[in-house]
């Protein structure tokens, strides 16, 4: 997964450098976690992260539809009407004709979000779009949940995408197929029994 950051036109190079900063750095620690190439780039990303303030937001069609090539008008739509309300958010894109493997995302950070919040939505947005897009109140101690507990990407959660990206897993499996997988996964990662 190559990510590239977006900047609107005013977002400031100091505010810049910290974003490719965190965005790096979380980019690292997911590849670690997931032992799966994650890097960031300045160009040729299929993970953009877009960080605009409001009215960028609203004029950003023609933006996803060239990062995103093939994008529904109605995904355009809802990326550019989003509530003042919703922090950030993301869209993972599976290949043509559907199908169980994303190949692309972008992820939508308000500008004007200081900054323990704009780095709560880079470690939420980044990570859900990874694979797991579902907030759950099941999910604790997460940041895959919507109760806004945890801020930052967690040791569960970690976990949670060391089990996704692991290699006897398939995209595509149907749940009775892979949950005897998941849980020899989980038992050997917590040390209990398979």
């Amino acid at each position: 997964m190559r990510i590239q950051p977006h900047f609107g036109a005013f977002v400031d190079d100091a505010q810049r450098a910290e974003d490719r900063s965190v965005l790096s750095t979380y980019a690292s620690r997911l590849a670690r976690v997931t032992d799966h190439s994650i890097r960031t780039v300045t160009s040729g990303g299929n993970f953009h992260v877009l960080f605009l303030n409001r009215d960028e937001q609203r004029r950003a069609g023609d933006l996803v539809r060239d990062l995103v090539p093939g994008i529904s008008p109605e995904t355009v739509n809802e990326i550019q009407t989003l509530s003042r309300f919703t922090f950030c958010s993301v869209y993972a894109f599976s290949v043509a004709g559907g199908g169980s493997t994303y190949v692309a995302a972008i992820a939508i950070i308000r500008d004007e979000h200081p900054d323990l919040l704009r780095r709560s939505c880079i470690h939420e947005e980044v990570a859900q779009g990874l694979g797991l897009p579902n907030d759950s109140p099941a999910a604790r101690p997460s940041i895959f949940n919507d109760d806004e507990e945890f801020a930052l990407l967690t040791r569960h959660d970690e976990l949670l995408l060391r089990m996704l990206y692991d290699d006897r897993l398939t995209p595509g499996m149907q749940p009775d197929e892979a949950r005897p997988i998941v849980r020899r996964i989980a038992a050997e990662l917590l040390g209990g029994p398979s």
